[in-house]
Protein backbone atom coordinates (compact mmCIF):
# COMPACT_ATOMS: atom_id res chain seq x y z
CA UNK A 1 0.00 0.00 0.00
CA UNK A 2 1.25 3.18 -1.22
CA UNK A 3 1.39 6.58 0.96
CA UNK A 4 -1.66 8.22 -0.64
CA UNK A 5 -3.54 5.26 -0.51
CA UNK A 6 -2.46 4.68 3.36
CA UNK A 7 -4.02 7.76 3.94
CA UNK A 8 -7.18 7.66 2.22
CA UNK A 9 -7.90 4.45 3.94
CA UNK A 10 -6.85 6.17 7.30
CA UNK A 11 -9.47 8.65 6.37
CA UNK A 12 -12.11 6.74 5.22
CA UNK A 13 -12.06 5.28 8.53
CA UNK A 14 -11.95 8.55 10.57
CA UNK A 15 -15.14 9.24 8.90
CA UNK A 16 -16.49 6.31 9.28
CA UNK A 17 -15.95 6.78 13.04
CA UNK A 18 -17.28 10.44 12.95
CA UNK A 19 -20.60 8.78 11.55
CA UNK A 20 -20.93 6.21 13.87
CA UNK A 21 -20.60 8.63 16.64
CA UNK A 22 -23.23 11.54 15.29
CA UNK A 23 -26.60 9.78 16.64
CA UNK A 24 -29.64 10.80 14.53
CA UNK A 25 -33.70 10.39 16.00
CA UNK A 26 -35.60 9.80 13.12
CA UNK A 27 -39.38 10.04 13.86
CA UNK A 28 -42.45 8.95 11.83
CA UNK A 29 -45.40 11.31 11.22
CA UNK A 30 -48.89 10.24 10.87
CA UNK A 31 -48.81 13.11 8.14
CA UNK A 32 -46.91 15.49 6.06
CA UNK A 33 -46.83 19.05 7.68
CA UNK A 34 -47.76 22.28 5.99
CA UNK A 35 -46.01 25.16 5.78
CA UNK A 36 -42.63 25.18 8.05
CA UNK A 37 -44.02 29.10 9.41
CA UNK A 38 -45.33 29.56 12.56
CA UNK A 39 -47.54 32.39 11.24
CA UNK A 40 -48.92 30.70 8.37
CA UNK A 41 -48.90 27.02 9.88
CA UNK A 42 -52.26 25.24 10.72
CA UNK A 43 -51.46 20.99 11.03
CA UNK A 44 -50.91 19.08 14.32
CA UNK A 45 -47.58 17.33 12.96
CA UNK A 46 -46.40 20.75 11.94
CA UNK A 47 -45.97 21.84 15.56
CA UNK A 48 -44.16 18.51 16.44
CA UNK A 49 -41.50 19.39 14.05
CA UNK A 50 -41.94 23.03 15.35
CA UNK A 51 -40.79 21.57 18.97
CA UNK A 52 -37.26 20.99 17.25
CA UNK A 53 -37.54 23.88 15.76
CA UNK A 54 -38.49 26.85 17.49
CA UNK A 55 -38.62 27.63 20.91
CA UNK A 56 -41.32 29.66 22.28
CA UNK A 57 -42.03 32.47 24.78
CA UNK A 58 -43.92 29.42 27.39
CA UNK A 59 -44.00 25.91 27.43
CA UNK A 60 -46.07 23.17 29.02
CA UNK A 61 -45.48 20.51 31.65
CA UNK A 62 -47.10 17.17 31.95
CA UNK A 63 -49.57 18.44 34.29
CA UNK A 64 -50.05 21.25 31.67
CA UNK A 65 -48.56 24.36 33.99
CA UNK A 66 -47.31 27.05 31.86
CA UNK A 67 -43.55 26.98 32.72
CA UNK A 68 -40.55 29.50 31.29
CA UNK A 69 -39.13 28.84 28.18
CA UNK A 70 -37.51 31.97 25.94
CA UNK A 71 -39.55 34.20 28.94
CA UNK A 72 -38.46 33.87 32.12
CA UNK A 73 -41.12 35.40 34.23
CA UNK A 74 -43.94 37.29 33.62
CA UNK A 75 -46.40 39.89 35.41
CA UNK A 76 -49.78 41.32 35.14
CA UNK A 77 -50.92 44.75 35.87
CA UNK A 78 -53.41 47.92 34.73
CA UNK A 79 -56.64 45.05 35.69
CA UNK A 80 -54.66 42.57 33.38
CA UNK A 81 -54.61 44.32 30.86
CA UNK A 82 -50.96 44.49 30.25
CA UNK A 83 -48.74 41.68 30.75
CA UNK A 84 -44.68 42.11 30.78
CA UNK A 85 -42.23 39.11 30.05
CA UNK A 86 -38.53 39.19 31.60
CA UNK A 87 -37.05 37.25 28.55
CA UNK A 88 -33.90 34.68 29.06
CA UNK A 89 -30.06 36.33 28.14
CA UNK A 90 -27.87 34.61 25.52
CA UNK A 91 -30.09 33.28 22.83
CA UNK A 92 -29.55 33.68 19.60
CA UNK A 93 -31.31 32.32 16.66
CA UNK A 94 -30.02 29.81 14.20
CA UNK A 95 -28.55 32.80 11.79
CA UNK A 96 -26.59 33.89 14.68
CA UNK A 97 -29.50 36.99 15.36
CA UNK A 98 -29.99 37.78 19.03
CA UNK A 99 -33.15 37.39 20.91
CA UNK A 100 -34.22 40.21 22.68
CA UNK A 101 -37.33 42.66 23.25
CA UNK A 102 -37.42 43.86 19.95
CA UNK A 103 -37.42 40.55 18.16
CA UNK A 104 -40.19 39.54 20.66
CA UNK A 105 -42.00 42.78 19.38
CA UNK A 106 -41.56 41.85 15.68
CA UNK A 107 -42.79 38.41 16.08
CA UNK A 108 -46.05 38.97 17.76
CA UNK A 109 -46.86 41.89 15.32
CA UNK A 110 -45.82 39.68 12.22
CA UNK A 111 -48.07 37.11 13.83
CA UNK A 112 -51.16 39.67 14.22
CA UNK A 113 -50.45 41.24 10.92
CA UNK A 114 -48.98 39.38 7.94
CA UNK A 115 -51.61 38.35 5.14
CA UNK A 116 -52.76 34.74 6.27
CA UNK A 117 -51.46 34.87 9.71
CA UNK A 118 -53.22 31.89 11.77
CA UNK A 119 -52.28 33.65 14.62
CA UNK A 120 -54.26 36.65 14.56
CA UNK A 121 -57.52 35.61 16.24
CA UNK A 122 -55.11 34.04 18.75
CA UNK A 123 -53.69 37.48 19.80
CA UNK A 124 -56.63 39.71 18.64
CA UNK A 125 -56.40 41.06 22.27
CA UNK A 126 -53.14 42.44 22.23
CA UNK A 127 -53.26 46.08 20.96
CA UNK A 128 -49.43 47.04 20.77
CA UNK A 129 -46.17 45.66 22.16
CA UNK A 130 -43.84 48.02 24.19
CA UNK A 131 -39.75 47.26 24.30
CA UNK A 132 -39.30 48.26 27.40
CA UNK A 133 -35.25 47.25 27.50
CA UNK A 134 -33.17 44.91 26.01
CA UNK A 135 -34.27 42.15 28.04
CA UNK A 136 -38.06 42.89 29.18
CA UNK A 137 -40.87 43.20 26.95
CA UNK A 138 -45.13 44.14 27.67
CA UNK A 139 -48.18 43.38 25.51
CA UNK A 140 -50.86 45.47 25.95
CA UNK A 141 -54.42 44.53 26.06
CA UNK A 142 -57.91 46.14 24.77
CA UNK A 143 -59.16 43.98 27.82
CA UNK A 144 -58.05 41.64 30.06
CA UNK A 145 -57.81 38.34 27.94
CA UNK A 146 -57.36 34.95 30.35
CA UNK A 147 -55.79 32.64 27.78
CA UNK A 148 -52.96 35.09 26.94
CA UNK A 149 -50.40 33.00 28.56
CA UNK A 150 -51.85 29.34 27.07
CA UNK A 151 -51.75 31.10 23.66
CA UNK A 152 -47.77 31.82 24.23
CA UNK A 153 -47.43 28.24 24.72
CA UNK A 154 -48.06 27.38 21.29
CA UNK A 155 -47.47 29.16 17.38
CA UNK A 156 -48.28 32.61 18.36
CA UNK A 157 -45.44 32.36 21.20
CA UNK A 158 -42.81 30.94 18.18
CA UNK A 159 -40.37 33.39 17.97
CA UNK A 160 -38.47 33.46 14.38
CA UNK A 161 -35.52 35.63 13.08
CA UNK A 162 -36.28 38.66 12.75
CA UNK A 163 -33.66 39.56 9.76
CA UNK A 164 -34.15 36.11 7.82
CA UNK A 165 -38.04 36.46 7.85
CA UNK A 166 -38.10 39.86 6.37
CA UNK A 167 -35.33 38.47 3.55
CA UNK A 168 -37.76 35.86 3.23
CA UNK A 169 -40.92 37.20 2.92
CA UNK A 170 -43.69 35.03 2.04
CA UNK A 171 -41.10 32.30 1.49
CA UNK A 172 -39.15 32.20 4.69
CA UNK A 173 -41.58 28.54 5.47
CA UNK A 174 -39.62 27.21 2.91
CA UNK A 175 -36.10 27.69 5.22
CA UNK A 176 -37.10 28.57 8.73
CA UNK A 177 -35.47 30.10 10.66
CA UNK A 178 -35.72 29.73 15.04
CA UNK A 179 -33.90 29.73 17.94
CA UNK A 180 -34.68 26.13 19.20
CA UNK A 181 -32.37 22.95 19.94
CA UNK A 182 -32.01 21.85 15.93
CA UNK A 183 -31.93 23.93 12.77
CA UNK A 184 -33.17 23.56 9.25
CA UNK A 185 -31.63 21.46 6.69
CA UNK A 186 -33.65 20.54 4.01
CA UNK A 187 -37.14 19.40 3.41
CA UNK A 188 -38.37 16.44 0.80
CA UNK A 189 -41.89 17.14 0.27
CA UNK A 190 -43.72 13.38 1.46
CA UNK A 191 -40.58 12.44 2.61
CA UNK A 192 -38.40 13.65 5.02
CA UNK A 193 -37.61 16.68 7.06
CA UNK A 194 -34.14 17.06 8.07
CA UNK A 195 -32.77 19.16 11.08
CA UNK A 196 -29.26 19.53 12.88
CA UNK A 197 -28.10 20.19 16.51
CA UNK A 198 -27.68 24.11 16.57
CA UNK A 199 -24.52 24.07 18.46
CA UNK A 200 -25.14 27.67 20.70
CA UNK A 201 -28.47 26.62 21.47
CA UNK A 202 -29.18 27.95 25.36
CA UNK A 203 -29.87 24.84 26.61
CA UNK A 204 -27.42 22.80 24.59
CA UNK A 205 -26.72 20.09 27.45
CA UNK A 206 -30.17 18.79 27.01
CA UNK A 207 -29.76 17.72 23.99
CA UNK A 208 -28.19 14.57 22.86
CA UNK A 209 -28.79 13.93 18.96
CA UNK A 210 -27.24 15.44 16.07
CA UNK A 211 -29.95 15.24 14.09
CA UNK A 212 -33.28 14.59 13.80
CA UNK A 213 -35.44 13.10 10.61
CA UNK A 214 -38.87 13.64 10.49
CA UNK A 215 -40.49 11.41 7.52
CA UNK A 216 -44.32 11.52 7.11
CA UNK A 217 -45.62 8.02 6.52
CA UNK A 218 -49.69 8.38 6.06
CA UNK A 219 -50.51 4.36 6.44
CA UNK A 220 -49.96 3.02 10.30
CA UNK A 221 -49.08 -0.18 9.43
CA UNK A 222 -46.42 0.78 7.55
CA UNK A 223 -44.97 3.40 9.84
CA UNK A 224 -44.88 0.56 12.54
CA UNK A 225 -43.57 -1.88 10.12
CA UNK A 226 -40.70 0.55 9.50
CA UNK A 227 -40.18 1.06 13.61
CA UNK A 228 -40.07 -2.68 13.73
CA UNK A 229 -37.64 -2.61 10.84
CA UNK A 230 -35.39 -0.15 12.63
CA UNK A 231 -35.51 2.54 10.08
CA UNK A 232 -37.28 4.50 12.68
CA UNK A 233 -37.11 5.45 16.41
CA UNK A 234 -40.23 6.89 17.12
CA UNK A 235 -43.78 6.91 15.88
CA UNK A 236 -46.50 9.10 16.58
CA UNK A 237 -50.51 8.52 16.11
CA UNK A 238 -49.93 4.49 16.74
CA UNK A 239 -52.78 2.80 14.81
CA UNK A 240 -54.86 1.74 18.31
CA UNK A 241 -55.63 -2.01 16.55
CA UNK A 242 -51.59 -1.99 16.72
CA UNK A 243 -51.26 -1.54 20.55
CA UNK A 244 -51.64 -5.69 22.02
CA UNK A 245 -49.59 -6.93 18.86
CA UNK A 246 -46.03 -4.70 20.19
CA UNK A 247 -47.28 -5.11 23.88
CA UNK A 248 -44.86 -8.44 24.08
CA UNK A 249 -41.95 -6.91 22.14
CA UNK A 250 -40.10 -6.07 24.65
CA UNK A 251 -38.01 -3.73 22.00
CA UNK A 252 -40.61 -1.07 21.88
CA UNK A 253 -42.16 0.98 24.57
CA UNK A 254 -46.00 2.45 24.23
CA UNK A 255 -46.87 5.84 25.99
CA UNK A 256 -50.16 7.19 26.05
CA UNK A 257 -52.32 10.09 26.48
CA UNK A 258 -55.45 11.37 26.31
CA UNK A 259 -55.61 14.52 24.12
CA UNK A 260 -56.22 18.12 25.00
CA UNK A 261 -58.21 18.10 21.47
CA UNK A 262 -61.29 16.55 20.40
CA UNK A 263 -62.02 14.50 16.69
CA UNK A 264 -65.40 15.52 15.10
CA UNK A 265 -67.66 16.13 11.74
CA UNK A 266 -66.91 20.05 10.68
CA UNK A 267 -70.32 20.94 8.37
CA UNK A 268 -70.23 23.54 6.09
CA UNK A 269 -73.26 25.87 7.31
CA UNK A 270 -72.28 29.11 6.03
CA UNK A 271 -68.37 28.93 4.73
CA UNK A 272 -69.91 29.51 1.14
CA UNK A 273 -72.14 29.16 -1.11
CA UNK A 274 -71.63 25.12 -1.08
CA UNK A 275 -73.53 25.46 2.37
CA UNK A 276 -77.13 25.54 0.68
CA UNK A 277 -76.62 22.93 -1.91
CA UNK A 278 -76.81 19.81 0.59
CA UNK A 279 -79.78 19.86 3.52
CA UNK A 280 -76.86 18.97 5.84
CA UNK A 281 -75.74 22.78 6.08
CA UNK A 282 -78.81 24.26 5.05
CA UNK A 283 -81.19 22.80 7.84
CA UNK A 284 -80.37 22.38 11.16
CA UNK A 285 -82.97 19.51 11.95
CA UNK A 286 -81.10 17.75 9.15
CA UNK A 287 -77.85 18.25 11.51
CA UNK A 288 -79.43 17.11 14.74
CA UNK A 289 -80.59 13.55 12.85
CA UNK A 290 -77.25 13.08 11.50
CA UNK A 291 -75.44 13.56 15.18
CA UNK A 292 -78.53 10.79 16.19
CA UNK A 293 -77.47 8.65 13.63
CA UNK A 294 -74.14 8.50 15.58
CA UNK A 295 -73.43 6.42 18.44
CA UNK A 296 -70.13 7.69 19.73
CA UNK A 297 -69.26 4.56 21.89
CA UNK A 298 -69.42 1.88 18.99
CA UNK A 299 -67.40 4.45 16.68
CA UNK A 300 -64.73 4.72 19.80
CA UNK A 301 -64.58 0.81 19.74
CA UNK A 302 -64.43 -0.09 15.71
CA UNK A 303 -62.69 3.21 14.91
CA UNK A 304 -60.43 3.42 17.75
CA UNK A 305 -60.47 -0.11 19.14
CA UNK A 306 -61.62 1.92 22.19
CA UNK A 307 -58.60 4.41 22.84
CA UNK A 308 -60.44 7.23 23.23
CA UNK A 309 -63.20 8.89 25.15
CA UNK A 310 -66.51 9.12 24.10
CA UNK A 311 -67.31 13.25 24.07
CA UNK A 312 -70.13 15.95 22.73
CA UNK A 313 -68.00 19.11 23.12
CA UNK A 314 -64.64 21.15 22.39
CA UNK A 315 -63.14 19.46 25.75
CA UNK A 316 -63.90 15.97 27.16
CA UNK A 317 -66.46 15.12 29.53
CA UNK A 318 -63.15 14.97 32.63
CA UNK A 319 -61.98 18.15 32.26
CA UNK A 320 -62.82 20.80 34.69
CA UNK A 321 -64.49 23.21 31.65
CA UNK A 322 -66.69 20.66 30.27
CA UNK A 323 -70.84 22.20 30.18
CA UNK A 324 -72.59 19.93 32.10
CA UNK A 325 -75.78 21.13 31.41
CA UNK A 326 -75.70 19.33 27.53
CA UNK A 327 -74.85 15.84 28.01
CA UNK A 328 -73.65 13.27 25.50
CA UNK A 329 -76.97 12.61 23.05
CA UNK A 330 -77.56 9.12 22.80
CA UNK A 331 -78.39 7.34 18.96
CA UNK A 332 -82.25 7.77 18.37
CA UNK A 333 -82.58 5.82 15.01
CA UNK A 334 -86.61 6.46 14.94
CA UNK A 335 -86.51 10.62 15.79
CA UNK A 336 -84.00 10.93 13.58
CA UNK A 337 -86.06 9.79 10.91
CA UNK A 338 -88.54 11.71 11.83
CA UNK A 339 -86.36 15.05 11.84
CA UNK A 340 -85.65 14.09 8.28
CA UNK A 341 -89.63 13.94 6.99
CA UNK A 342 -90.39 17.26 8.78
CA UNK A 343 -87.41 18.65 7.00
CA UNK A 344 -88.87 16.94 3.89
CA UNK A 345 -85.46 15.28 2.89
CA UNK A 346 -86.41 11.54 4.13
CA UNK A 347 -82.75 10.29 2.01
CA UNK A 348 -80.68 13.50 2.35
CA UNK A 349 -76.84 13.17 0.48
CA UNK A 350 -73.60 15.08 1.40
CA UNK A 351 -70.16 14.12 0.70
CA UNK A 352 -68.08 13.83 3.73
CA UNK A 353 -64.37 14.80 3.25
CA UNK A 354 -61.92 13.04 5.24
CA UNK A 355 -58.14 12.99 5.31
CA UNK A 356 -56.14 9.90 4.11
CA UNK A 357 -55.12 8.93 7.56
CA UNK A 358 -56.39 5.33 8.27
CA UNK A 359 -58.05 6.32 11.71
CA UNK A 360 -60.29 9.24 9.65
CA UNK A 361 -60.84 6.88 6.72
CA UNK A 362 -62.07 3.98 9.54
CA UNK A 363 -64.15 6.78 11.23
CA UNK A 364 -65.78 7.74 8.49
CA UNK A 365 -66.77 4.08 7.08
CA UNK A 366 -68.24 3.76 10.53
CA UNK A 367 -70.39 6.87 9.81
CA UNK A 368 -70.98 6.01 6.33
CA UNK A 369 -72.65 2.64 7.46
CA UNK A 370 -74.42 4.34 10.72
CA UNK A 371 -75.93 7.44 8.90
CA UNK A 372 -77.39 5.30 6.27
CA UNK A 373 -79.56 2.82 8.55
CA UNK A 374 -81.40 6.77 8.99
CA UNK A 375 -81.83 7.26 5.54
CA UNK A 376 -78.52 9.39 4.80
CA UNK A 377 -76.18 8.58 1.42
CA UNK A 378 -72.72 9.59 2.79
CA UNK A 379 -69.92 9.82 -0.28
CA UNK A 380 -66.65 9.16 1.00
CA UNK A 381 -63.92 11.29 -0.43
CA UNK A 382 -60.03 10.87 0.67
CA UNK A 383 -58.06 13.66 0.44
CA UNK A 384 -54.64 14.32 1.11
CA UNK A 385 -54.49 16.07 4.59
CA UNK A 386 -52.96 19.48 3.66
CA UNK A 387 -55.27 19.78 0.63
CA UNK A 388 -58.35 18.90 2.37
CA UNK A 389 -57.72 21.95 4.89
CA UNK A 390 -57.36 23.87 1.77
CA UNK A 391 -61.14 22.93 0.35
CA UNK A 392 -62.23 23.15 3.85
CA UNK A 393 -60.53 26.91 4.06
CA UNK A 394 -62.59 27.70 0.70
CA UNK A 395 -65.18 25.86 1.84
CA UNK A 396 -65.16 23.27 -0.77
CA UNK A 397 -66.87 20.57 1.17
CA UNK A 398 -70.06 19.41 2.60
CA UNK A 399 -68.64 18.23 5.94
CA UNK A 400 -65.19 16.90 7.16
CA UNK A 401 -63.38 14.76 9.14
CA UNK A 402 -61.23 16.60 10.88
CA UNK A 403 -59.16 16.20 14.64
CA UNK A 404 -57.77 19.30 16.60
CA UNK A 405 -54.70 18.68 18.42
CA UNK A 406 -56.18 21.02 21.43
CA UNK A 407 -54.93 23.22 23.17
CA UNK A 408 -54.27 23.70 27.55
CA UNK A 409 -57.10 26.51 27.33
CA UNK A 410 -60.22 25.78 26.43
CA UNK A 411 -60.56 28.99 24.44
CA UNK A 412 -58.16 27.59 21.68
CA UNK A 413 -60.33 24.52 21.30
CA UNK A 414 -63.23 27.50 21.07
CA UNK A 415 -62.57 30.67 19.48
CA UNK A 416 -60.59 30.01 16.59
CA UNK A 417 -63.86 27.60 15.11
CA UNK A 418 -66.94 29.22 16.31
CA UNK A 419 -66.16 32.98 16.54
CA UNK A 420 -67.47 35.09 13.46
CA UNK A 421 -64.75 35.29 10.36
CA UNK A 422 -62.11 33.37 12.53
CA UNK A 423 -59.22 31.46 10.44
CA UNK A 424 -59.96 28.59 11.58
CA UNK A 425 -63.66 28.73 11.12
CA UNK A 426 -63.98 26.00 8.55
CA UNK A 427 -67.92 25.92 9.13
CA UNK A 428 -68.86 29.23 8.69
CA UNK A 429 -70.63 29.60 12.25
CA UNK A 430 -71.61 33.05 12.88
CA UNK A 431 -74.00 34.06 15.27
CA UNK A 432 -73.78 37.31 17.51
CA UNK A 433 -75.11 36.00 20.45
CA UNK A 434 -72.35 33.41 20.77
CA UNK A 435 -69.77 35.86 19.75
CA UNK A 436 -70.86 38.10 23.01
CA UNK A 437 -70.49 35.13 25.21
CA UNK A 438 -67.07 33.78 23.63
CA UNK A 439 -65.50 37.65 24.29
CA UNK A 440 -66.80 37.65 27.78
CA UNK A 441 -65.24 34.21 28.42
CA UNK A 442 -62.09 35.18 27.06
CA UNK A 443 -62.46 38.70 29.32
CA UNK A 444 -63.34 36.65 32.54
CA UNK A 445 -60.60 35.81 34.99
CA UNK A 446 -62.64 34.22 37.89
CA UNK A 447 -62.86 30.09 36.85
CA UNK A 448 -66.43 30.03 37.68
CA UNK A 449 -67.56 32.87 35.70
CA UNK A 450 -65.80 31.22 32.90
CA UNK A 451 -67.29 28.22 33.20
CA UNK A 452 -70.90 29.49 33.10
CA UNK A 453 -69.77 31.44 30.17
CA UNK A 454 -68.79 27.66 28.22
CA UNK A 455 -72.11 26.69 29.76
CA UNK A 456 -74.28 29.06 27.80
CA UNK A 457 -71.68 29.09 25.06
CA UNK A 458 -72.46 24.77 24.33
CA UNK A 459 -76.15 25.53 24.50
CA UNK A 460 -75.89 27.54 21.47
CA UNK A 461 -73.15 25.12 19.66
CA UNK A 462 -74.98 21.53 20.58
CA UNK A 463 -78.45 23.12 18.77
CA UNK A 464 -76.51 24.79 15.52
CA UNK A 465 -74.06 21.83 15.39
CA UNK A 466 -71.35 23.38 12.89
CA UNK A 467 -68.97 20.95 14.42
CA UNK A 468 -70.17 17.24 15.35
CA UNK A 469 -68.08 16.08 18.46
CA UNK A 470 -67.17 12.97 18.65
CA UNK A 471 -64.40 12.00 21.06
CA UNK A 472 -60.89 12.62 22.40
CA UNK A 473 -58.27 10.40 21.33
CA UNK A 474 -55.16 8.67 23.07
CA UNK A 475 -51.94 9.66 21.58
CA UNK A 476 -50.18 6.86 21.18
CA UNK A 477 -46.75 6.46 21.08
CA UNK A 478 -44.25 3.75 19.91
CA UNK A 479 -40.49 4.20 20.08
CA UNK A 480 -37.13 2.32 20.62
CA UNK A 481 -36.91 0.62 24.67
CA UNK A 482 -33.72 2.28 24.27
CA UNK A 483 -34.71 5.62 23.64
CA UNK A 484 -35.56 7.72 27.29
CA UNK A 485 -36.21 10.97 28.65
CA UNK A 486 -39.98 10.96 27.02
CA UNK A 487 -42.14 13.38 28.62
CA UNK A 488 -45.97 12.79 27.88
CA UNK A 489 -47.45 16.16 27.98
CA UNK A 490 -51.44 16.04 26.78
CA UNK A 491 -50.52 18.03 23.96
CA UNK A 492 -49.48 15.20 22.19
CA UNK A 493 -45.70 16.94 20.78
CA UNK A 494 -42.62 15.27 21.59
CA UNK A 495 -39.82 17.54 23.50
CA UNK A 496 -36.17 16.43 22.56
CA UNK A 497 -35.21 17.81 25.00
CA UNK A 498 -33.25 14.91 27.60
CA UNK A 499 -34.12 12.28 24.95
CA UNK A 500 -31.26 9.95 24.65
CA UNK A 501 -30.75 6.43 23.96
CA UNK A 502 -29.18 4.11 26.47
Amino acid sequence: MNSATRWLAVASLVASAAGASAQTLRVGLAEDPDVLDPTLARTFVGRIVFNSLCDKLFDLDEKLNIVPQLATSYAWSGDHKALTLKLRQGVTFHDGEKFDAAAVKFNLERHKNMQGSNRRGELAPVTSVDVVDAQTVRLNLAAPFAPLLAVLTDRAGMMVSPKAAQAAGAHFGAKPVCSGPFRFVERVAQDRIVLERYPNYWNKGAIHFDRVVYQPIVDASVRLANLRSGQLDFIERMAASDVPGLKGDNRFKISRIVEIGYQGITINIGKSDQAQKNPLGRDPRVREAFELSLDRAAIVQVAMDGEAEVGNQWVAPNNPWYAKNVPIPKRDVAKAKALLAAAGVPNPSFTLMTPTTSDAQKIAQVVQAMAKETGFEVKVQATEFSTSLDLADKGQYDAYVLAWSGRADPDGNLFSFHACKQPLNYAGYCKPEVDELINRSRAATDPAARLKLFEQIEAHVAQDRPIVYLFHRHWLWAYNSKLSGLRTVPDGLVRVQDLKFN
